[in-house]
């Protein structure tokens, strides 16, 4: 398998609204990214979107960045939707379980507004998160055996 790494760690405060690139995240178990709206005791705690699918985005013409689609992690390498729930993953010290792929689109998402279409809900994964530590950018990614 080729290298996957982080290629972002984003925040916001509100949900529905694109996240902010920040230097690094603290993650935690029962919680997510310290911080984050999202954040908390449920299976959606921890959202991750591949580079690749914001790629595609760009190539239609979308003038869009990590971050954009709300998601918490984004990654370079590794072709997260087709991961099956249960998957297990390393991100830098942190390791977490996929909780569910994809996702409903909320009606008046920003993203989808600003953009015309979101990929989220096709190619984001969501994850509950095991383990404290502090994730960064750089950080490698890697799939773990049960």
């Amino acid at each position: 398998m080729s290298h996957a790494e982080v290629v972002s760690v984003n925040i916001s405060l509100e949900k529905g609204l694109p996240k902010t690139p920040i230097a690094e995240g603290r993650l935690e178990p029962d919680v997510g990214l310290v911080g984050d709206a999202h954040a908390g005791p449920w299976h959606r705690q921890l959202s991750l979107l591949a580079m690749e699918s914001i790629d595609i985005m760009r190539q239609r013409g979308a003038e869009v960045n990590p971050g954009d689609f709300a998601e918490n992690i984004t990654t370079r390498g590794l072709c997260l939707h087709t991961l099956p729930v249960g998957t297990l993953l390393q991100i830098g010290p942190v390791r977490a379980t996929v909780t569910q792929i994809g996702k409903e689109c909320h009606a008046g998402c920003a993203i989808r507004q600003k953009v015309g279409d979101c990929i989220m809900p096709r190619q984001g994964i969501f994850v509950r998160v095991l383990n404290a530590g502090t994730v960064r950018p750089g950080d490698a990614v890697r799939l773990l055996e049960d």
